[in-house]
């Protein structure tokens, strides 16, 4: 590999997805500044001329989880749909799209949560941000508050059930279950058509 021109610091994103790289490998222990620096191939000054401390580097990865994470779940359960199995299924593009929801770094950051009380507060409020959105999905579409509010919960801690455990499943196994997912947690199984619109959308490109 051809190594960068002598002086080169690299970029805040640079260190920040080595960071990440890290946070999902090893948790946040793993996250510091001179293994950054090895795995970049920079020297450990670079660092600083990007980041003040570890602890600032730290909280881009917080940022960078809240707006990855939460933020992309409360849009999908905000996008625009016909039928209660229509925003199920956008609901369900989440776990099927590490683009919109990355299960690793979320995993990584509910451990991190177990020992950082401000993480925790950042978790417990993106919990809390993310129940509210499913549960307004609900509203949405007639249920009442107390089973949109049970519909919800039972929806989003089965999700964090599946990251808790690292349930690993192959993709046509999870495609199969989709429909009798969204029957058990709406009430409603979604349509040929529907249950087909989704499947599409996640098969791998030919």
């Amino acid at each position: 590999m051809q190594r960068p021109e002598r002086g080169w610091r690299g970029t805040p994103d640079l260190w920040l997805e080595a960071a990440y790289d890290l946070l999902v490998e090893g948790g946040v222990d793993a996250v510091k500044v001179m293994p950054l620096a090895e795995r970049l191939g920079l020297s450990r000054t670079s660092f600083y001329w990007h980041f003040p401390d570890r602890e600032a580097l730290l909280a881009r990865l917080v940022d960078r989880w809240r707006e990855k994470n939460t933020a992309n779940l409360v849009a999908r359960c905000e996008a625009p749909a016909a039928t209660i199995s229509e925003a199920m299924l956008n609901l369900f593009d989440c776990w099927y799209d590490s683009a919109l929801f990355d299960s690793r770094l979320e995993f990584a950051m509910r451990t991190w949560s177990l020992t950082d009380a401000a993480v925790a507060r950042a978790m417990a409020e993106a919990d809390e941000t993310r129940i509210a959105a499913i549960t307004g999905l609900f509203r949405r579409f007639g249920y009442d508050e107390t089973e949109a509010d049970t519909r919800a919960r039972t929806l989003y801690l089965t999700q964090v059930g599946y990251i808790a455990l690292r349930s690993e499943e192959s993709l046509e196994v999870r495609l199969r279950r989709v429909p009798a997912y969204v029957l058990t947690f709406c009430g409603v199984a979604p349509t040929g058509a529907e249950a087909e619109a989704f499947r599409l959308r996640h098969l791998p490109a030919a």
